[in-house]
């Protein structure tokens, strides 16, 4: 009963998607395509987590995460020798690598995310506490210093003979955990001259970007050189104020247009079909093919008192059954809805639609991209 309520569920949220999509607008600009050169910038840190409960690096096996506990020993002050260093019980630490995005237009002093993954052999990074590590961009400056409590989200628990184990506790988030101490030099240029590069390079959507910025500002305003960048002039009304205009041509809809595709994973079984696929006629059977194979032992046993052994005779059962094959015939020009109705009227699973698709691709009839991933 509740999977049939799911299944009615389901079904009337795709309906309301298909309806609320029939009549929903184009993506937005800011959708399809960015401005050259506002973009996020990577960065990279090495560091220490502190605090673990025993679960942190095997210091003799990890020379790296010796290393930097006795550079931070020394830049604290502090003098040890390696006799005593190796008497220490370091259990508790832990060599990271710390990652983060520096998003466009990062001001000094704005908080950043950053994920933190172990270096050696610790099998934990929960309770732990990630000492000052600057984070440095391919330049080699730093851009920010991250430093705070780890909020790993997973737990590992087990004995010599068993483990339990939920997510990976070998890697971490610290929200809002490096400060950013030095911004990226790029600011809009002031004539409003800009360069939009698409997400997703095509003629079509390039053409049509280029027609609703004129249609809105004025002919001229933006022109296509290729199929993925788009040119825009600032009109003189908006001289002076480059993100109003940026703003307000952000927001304009435009009817993005993508190549047929055909998506499969087929570690999942999940398939994706564009809008635009189309096949040309062509004739398709299905037939599943059962084979069953059970093992099972024959015993033969002396009566009581009498003299024998028992005798123990395997026994091999094999049933092979297939399913009578469905033709169906699937003409030229169908759309995605007629295709699917058409592989489910022979009983595909995804499995089956997946061997189909690349048969037909095979045989020629299919006009989409095939990308398996």
């Amino acid at each position: 009963m509740k999977k049939t309520h799911f299944l009615i569920s389901f079904t009337c949220c795709l309906g309301l998607l298909f309806i609320l999509g029939s009549t929903a607008r184009g993506a937005r600009i800011k959708d399809l395509a960015a401005i050259e050169g506002v973009r996020d910038n990577q960065l990279l840190g090495y560091g220490l987590v502190m605090g673990l409960n025993g679960t942190g690096d095997d210091i003799k096996k990890s020379v790296f995460t010796r290393q930097a506990l006795i550079n931070l020993v020394k830049r604290l002050g502090m003098s040890i020798t390696p006799d005593v260093f190796r008497q220490m019980k370091t259990d508790n630490v832990a060599a990271v690598m710390v990652t983060a995005n520096l998003p466009p237009f990062a001001r000094p002093g704005s908080r950043l995310d950053v994920q933190v993954s172990t270096m050696g052999d610790a099998s934990s990074l929960s309770g732990g506490t990630l000492l000052m590590t600057p984070l440095k961009g391919p330049d080699g400056k730093t851009y920010a210093v991250a430093q705070g409590p780890l909020a790993v989200g997973s737990i590992a628990f087990g004995g010599k003979a068993a483990k339990v184990q939920k997510n990976f506790p070998t890697a971490g988030r610290i929200a809002n955990g490096a400060i950013v101490e030095r911004s990226v030099g790029w600011e809009l240029p002031p004539s409003g001259d800009l360069l939009y590069e698409l997400k997703e390079p095509d003629f079509t959507t390039a053409a049509r970007i280029t027609a609703a910025i004129n249609e809105k500002f004025g002919p001229n305003t933006a022109h296509s050189p290729d199929s993925g960048t788009v040119k825009v002039l600032m009109p003189l009304r908006y001289k002076g104020d480059v993100v109003g205009f940026v703003a307000d041509l952000e927001n304009i809809d435009v009817e993005a247009d993508s190549p047929a595709r055909i998506v499969v994973n087929e570690r999942t079984g999940t398939i994706v079909m564009g809008q635009d696929v189309r096949i040309s006629t062509v004739a398709i059977s299905h037939g599943n093919l059962n084979l069953v194979i059970s093992e099972e032992m024959d015993v033969s046993q002396p009566n009581p008192l009498a003299t024998g052994q028992t005798v123990a005779t395997p026994k091999t059962k094999i049933d092979v059954t297939e399913d009578e094959g469905n033709l169906v015939v699937l003409h030229m020009g169908v759309s995605i809805g007629e295709i699917a109705k058409a592989l489910n009227a022979i009983g595909a699973t995804p499995r089956d639609l997946i061997a189909i698709f690349q048969a037909i691709k095979a045989a020629g009839a299919l006009h989409a991209e095939l990308r398996i991933i």
